[in-house]
């Protein structure tokens, strides 16, 4: 039987995370309660805790899901299934959460494109999410795990999915000679994006951290280049800057031939100057990327991390959910090489 209240750690605010009790949300029409299992951290949750609140709606309702006051974040999940009002997703299903919660009916909707929902809103950022023992939301919002694929593997798909969506925005080419900017944990999803994607692609991946390039050989780069030296990489078909450097996104345009493509993963902290004659007199594409869609991207991010090593390369270590203060501390700190995994039981 549920019980009736859970831990939870509750954002009060940048450098206050509680440990605290909370009830257990009720599953509505069409939602489904899940028991978490994996709870992922990410450089959001950083941003929150370090310098937020930025998405959380800590003073004033989030005008789509409602929300006001200290969150549950927590956007990364994956659990069973242990009390469904939705036929689809009987209890006791191991799911993957994409977190996102798009209404399903606006243009953008009907597109398949409802990572830009105009009424989205995400569990974890703007409604309680999986920091706990228990979250509950839209069973179109989860998908089934694959058979085989272990609680830890899984614990990273939705940003696997975030790396899927870019590697389809970039609209590589069979034959494309690629530059990718980025061997971080963002970059290698986007890499394993790529290879899962499209075939004969040549792909030469830039960073400045040598480990990181070595695990970026690992997951299918044909080379990598440490540093800035990338004159050799001019002609490029199509540069992907997945680092947030700002000059890197005026650099990927200069690299990249005449009508090739750039597309914009990182975020960057201050704005980029672009040179807009250079992008025009060349007909060069520059095109960004945000998120996931349900439907095509966590599914295939789930079969990529079935079949391939990806999350033996990225998982750091799981840890319990009084952990979450001190391991926000590491990663903004940059101590933290992989992706961390919470586990609310712990």
């Amino acid at each position: 039987m549920t019980p009736t209240s859970m831990r939870a750690a509750v954002y009060h605010g940048p450098g206050d995370i509680r440990l605290e009790e909370a009830p257990v949300p009720t599953p509505g029409a069409g939602e489904v309660l899940i028991e978490v299992l994996r709870s992922g951290l990410c450089g959001t949750d950083v941003t929150e805790w370090v310098a937020g609140p930025k998405l959380i709606p800590l003073h004033s309702r989030h005008p789509h899901s409602g929300h006001v006051g200290p969150m549950i974040p927590g956007h990364e999940m994956v659990g069973r299934v242990v009390e469904s009002n939705a036929p689809d997703l009987p209890s006791g299903t191991l799911v993957a959460g994409a977190a996102s919660v798009p209404c399903w009916d606006c243009d953008r909707c009907r597109e398949g494109r409802t990572n830009i929902c105009q009424r989205l809103y995400s569990l974890g950022l703007n409604a309680p999410g999986s920091h706990a023992e228990y979250v509950a939301g839209p069973a179109r919002s989860f998908v089934p795990l694959p058979e085989g694929l272990s609680i830890d593997a899984a614990g990273i798909a939705q940003p696997v999915a975030v790396g899927v969506h870019a590697a389809r925005r970039a609209q590589a080419r069979p034959g494309d000679r690629v530059v990718l900017f980025g061997a971080g944990a963002i970059g290698s999803f986007v890499l394993s994006g790529l290879r899962h994607l499209v075939d004969d692609l040549d792909v030469t991946v830039v960073d400045v951290d040598a480990s990181r390039l070595e695990r970026a050989s690992r997951l299918g780069a044909d080379a990598t280049v440490h540093g800035d030296d990338v004159e050799g990489l001019r002609g490029a078909d199509l540069v992907i800057e997945a680092t947030g450097v700002p000059e890197l996104v005026t650099r990927a345009t200069e690299l990249v031939r005449p009508g090739g493509r750039v597309l914009a993963v990182g975020m960057p902290a201050r704005p980029s100057e672009i040179d807009v004659h250079h992008l025009v007199f060349n007909e060069i594409t520059l095109d960004t990327t945000v998120a996931l869609t349900i439907r095509e991207d966590l599914p295939t991010a789930l079969e990529l991390l079935t079949e391939t090593q990806l999350a033996d390369e990225l998982l750091d270590s799981v840890r319990p959910l009084s952990a979450i203060p001190s391991t926000l501390d590491e990663m903004a700190a940059g101590e933290v090489a992989g992706k961390v995994l919470i586990d609310p039981r712990l």
